[in-house]
């Protein structure tokens, strides 16, 4: 008889509660690696056919199971962390990640951006089931739309914003990493995702009219004048999917002229509005970015000689 493995710090009551939770919930799981974020599941390659697999290779998405008396096995063996199989659970995660680390730049992190969206919407952000990643991200659910299937995507909905759906799973809140746990910051009840959602997810966004764009008259020096007229031009023209991040690293370029008193903020920020809101952005998405983008730059300037 197999025995179960013990560990410095044993980790299987908590993970079994969390595993038990989620399928109190009707959500389906499965195991993955101790400590990780990948299945702990064999793959097709290792396959014996037997068991679970007599049928053929059932992967985790076909195993993933709500069954108690499964589940209690399972998680009484080994400190499994928990994977909950989005599709089968009827649910569509949304996935708002942080900035890397090493990123140049302030760009706005994944809520700050589905706020944006929200907002451009005329929506507030949904209250919903709500879960804070170790990142520092968080994993919004919501109930998949009736009769429509969605899979996963990955930046379509706009930088550092995945969603989780058919083919996808999320770590369940109590799974740990090294970076963290995975914990609930709202326990609201989970919400049908918002109606303008899918279509953004389920096909290419169209390409965005790019309206004709008359700078605001500018002082400054030269170079700093044809600094920001190509970025703002950048900027204008970017791709749907681009704009935000254009805009923050154009304004991010053209701060330094600012730092070096070549040209006034004021002027910068009013020009940069004008290119984000021609080319579809938010009045409020435009001013957050351009403030930390310039911010960003002015504190980072290096003297003009050294630069």
């Amino acid at each position: 008889m197999t025995q179960p493995t013990p560990g410095p710090r044993d980790l299987r009551p908590s993970l079994l509660a969390a595993a038990l939770t989620a399928a109190t919930c009707g959500w389906p799981v499965f195991p993955l690696l101790p400590g990780q974020k990948r299945p702990a599941l064999h793959g097709e390659d290792q396959c014996t056919n037997t068991g679970p697999c007599a049928a053929g290779h059932a992967k985790w998405e076909q195993r993933a199971t709500t069954d108690r008396a499964a589940i209690v096995r399972c998680w009484t063996h080994k400190p499994y962390n928990v994977g909950i199989a989005t599709g089968p659970a009827g649910l569509v995660v949304v996935d708002l990640d942080q900035p890397k680390a090493n990123s140049r730049s302030d760009a706005p992190d994944g809520a700050a951006t589905f706020q944006a969206l929200c907002e451009r919407a005329g929506q507030a952000v949904p209250a919903t089931y709500r879960v804070r990643t170790p990142s520092g991200g968080e994993h919004l659910y919501f109930t998949a739309p009736a009769g429509l299937r969605l899979g996963n995507t990955a930046g379509r909905l706009g930088p550092l914003i995945d969603t989780r759906a058919h083919g996808g799973y999320v770590v369940a809140p109590g799974s740990t990493t090294p970076a963290g746990t995975y914990e609930v910051i709202d326990p609201a009840p989970v919400v049908e995702l918002p109606t303008w959602i899918p279509g953004l997810l389920d096909a290419p966004k169209p390409v965005a009219r790019v309206l004709s764009l008359r700078l605001p008259a500018v002082s400054g020096s030269l170079a700093a004048n044809a600094a920001l007229e190509r970025e703002c031009d950048l900027v204008r023209t970017a791709p749907p999917k681009q704009a935000n991040n254009t805009l923050n690293r154009s304004a991010f370029k053209v701060g330094r002229f600012v730092a070096w008193g070549d040209i006034p903020r004021h002027d910068v920020e009013e020009a940069f509005q004008a290119a984000g809101e021609a080319r579809g952005l938010t009045a409020a998405e435009c001013r957050a970015t351009i403030r930390s983008a310039l911010d960003s730059s002015i504190r980072q300037a290096r003297p003009r000689e050294t630069a």
